[in-house]
């Protein structure tokens, strides 16, 4: 049997957030609900949001940036927590217009999940402005 050590499982996890941004930036839907769970949570403003399937993620992600948003970034990402079955990082992002021109930046805390045999985004807390 293999042993799962923190190294692999940060690994991981830190995997499907570079996936996510990659997938996010291309306009790929299918790639970006590929990165995340079923159900799927947000929690903002003091409002959860909750998406059973992927319809209307990609609409309501959209929503949310806003009409000048172009493309988002990682500024900074740390390990908050790690476990076999779960990753909490701590993440920084960067939203941008088309002209590069920072639209926001704002911390949100990310929780990775090893669910049905893959790791996905499973729950967001985010402090936007939005």
């Amino acid at each position: 049997m293999h042993k799962i050590t923190n190294s692999a499982v940060i690994h991981a996890a830190r995997a499907v957030l570079d996936a996510h941004i990659l997938a996010l930036n291309a306009s790929d839907e299918d790639a970006l609900v590929a990165t995340l769970h079923f159900p799927n949570y947000i929690l903002t403003g003091g409002a959860l949001k909750t998406w059973d399937t992927t319809d209307d993620y990609f609409d309501d992600f959209r929503a949310r940036a806003g009409g000048d948003w172009h493309l988002s970034s990682f500024d900074e990402v740390a390990v908050i927590h790690a476990s076999i079955e779960k990753v909490h990082l701590d993440v920084c992002v960067n939203r941008f217009r088309v002209d590069d021109s920072l639209i926001s930046q704002f911390k949100t805390i990310w929780v990775m999940a090893f669910i049905d045999g893959r790791w996905a985004a499973q729950l967001r807390s985010v402090f936007s402005p939005i």
